[in-house]
């Protein structure tokens, strides 16, 4: 049997294997909300234009509601002979108010509807997301206040190089986040346009109002081009970029963590909440929630990379194979938001070992850079130079496998003679890290200024918002 609601050019049905790869209803079922917000935008609009009576309209807002309550309450049978979210609304409400359901579709296609969905879902999705970005903003300032003061080690190529505090690391990913939610947000300003009243691709004959229903739907305007409003994918490709780079920074996270809880590192404890145990080593403590989030992120850039080739070679304007932009970013954004929600989790559960971070902080000399500085700046050496002697009296350490500060005066002298007693005062790594004082260095000082101001902001923005959410 042709589909009752599309079917009249056809004869029969499709064949099976024709609905299995044709049929979307079995995912894009989650676009159901945004679909009858549009749909109910749709009918206001069209009975304010006159394109629809008054009686239609009560009877298609009511029906819509009945229908929004039963998927709500999970009474709602989705049939996939009816191929899409769409048609299964647009059936059972023409079960519900008869013939009127049909005119529901007046001045609409299926292309400008599922755009107007999926831009409405993508939305709510980056609003959901910004929230629980900022919660784990939260969670990383607040310990990073207060852990201002404890010194860790500071690596570049993952060796020693300067001591710095365990807020001053975790701060770092505060700033990255902050970029994340600025691309969420850029890409949520892009979207915010209409495409209801594109219809299949060129516009409609009927006399639509678009602005009406794009400020119904909270957009902030219509989309200016028919063929671009229904062909655009462009705000889902934006979204799962911003998704990629978010998830990137949370895997490398993820792998600090995996490495600090390992006993070589030591720098970390986390509880049983976000460890798991070995099935045969009773010993075992796997940090597998952060293994999770490192994991999950080849997912997110698997989505996008998706995406991008499902459109690199589409001509305007829609093709089925846009059906295809759904489930990556369906599982995209809601695996970033688990993989954002289980950091924060760890973050707030995390214990530093401030006495095994201290010990490594100074190790492989990474207090070389100060004993040059000083060079520089009590002796008058050019920087070239003072690297050379520090060098030198790197290597005087490293052969009897002592620190630079074990190192005698005299051994300092008989590298550069002018060398002074003061020297040993910037060789500690709380020296060292106090003295880092321009203006987002490491200095303690430093450290608690910016989680305050984050703190501040992030507290503010958290009370205007009503809290941190997740995304379903």
């Amino acid at each position: 049997m042709s589909n009752r609601m599309w079917g009249g050019r056809f004869g029969s049905g499709p064949a099976e294997i024709m609905q299995e790869i044709n049929a979307s209803i079995d995912f894009d079922k989650r676009l159901a909300d945004q679909d009858i917000r549009g749909s109910l935008a749709h009918a206001e609009m069209l009975v304010a234009t006159g394109i629809l009576s008054a009686e239609d309209g009560v009877a298609i807002r009511t029906g819509l509601e009945t229908v929004r309550g039963e998927i709500e309450r999970g009474d709602f049978s989705f049939s996939r002979d009816l191929e899409d979210i769409h048609m299964n609304v647009e059936s059972r409400l023409r079960d519900l108010i008869g013939p009127a359901a049909g005119r529901l579709h007046t001045a609409r296609s299926r292309n400008d509807q599922v755009a107007t969905d999926m831009k409405l879902w993508t939305r709510d999705a980056v609003d959901a997301l910004d929230g629980q970005f900022a919660d784990l903003q939260l969670a990383l300032a607040e310990k990073a206040a207060a852990f201002a003061d404890a010194v860790m080690p500071g690596f570049t190529h993952l060796q020693s190089a300067q001591p710095v505090t365990f807020g001053h690391h975790l701060l770092a990913y505060v700033e990255m986040l902050g970029r994340d939610r600025g691309r969420f947000a850029d890409a949520r300003r892009r979207l915010n346009e209409c495409p209801l009243g594109a219809a299949a691709l060129a516009g409609t004959s009927f006399p639509i109002d678009r602005r009406r229903t794009a400020a119904a739907l909270g957009f902030d305007r219509p989309t200016a081009n028919s063929l671009d409003s229904v062909s655009d994918r462009d705000f889902v490709l934006e979204a799962l970029a911003a998704a990629a780079i978010a998830a990137v920074h949370l895997s490398r996270f993820a792998e600090e963590v995996v490495l600090w809880t390992t006993p070589q590192f030591a720098f970390v404890r986390l509880s049983d909440a976000f460890t798991t145990g070995s099935s045969i080593m009773p010993q075992k403590r796997n940090p597998d929630a952060a293994e999770l989030v490192r994991g999950k992120t080849g997912r997110i850039l698997g989505a996008l990379q998706g995406l991008l080739v499902v459109l690199k070679g589409l001509p305007l304007a829609y093709g089925k194979d846009m059906q295809e932009d759904k489930e990556g970013a369906f599982d995209a954004l809601h695996t970033l938001s688990l993989c954002i929600a289980a950091t924060a989790g760890m973050v707030r559960d995390m214990e530093p070992d401030c006495d095994a971070m201290r010990r490594w902080a100074g190790a492989g000399y990474a207090t070389a850079t100060d004993l040059a500085d000083w060079l520089v700046r009590v002796l008058g050496l050019p920087f070239r130079d003072a690297h050379h002697v520090t060098g030198r009296l790197v290597g005087a350490a490293s052969a009897r496998a002592v620190g630079l500060e074990e190192l005698t005066l005299a051994e300092m002298q008989a590298v550069e003679p002018r060398i002074s007693p003061e020297v040993f005062s910037v060789l500690g790594v709380d020296a060292s890290v106090r003295s880092r004082t321009s203006e987002g260095g490491t200095a303690p000082e430093q450290v608690r200024r910016q989680a305050n101001l984050w703190l501040e902001r992030l507290r503010e923005g958290s009370r205007a918002s009503g809290g941190a959410g997740g995304l379903a």
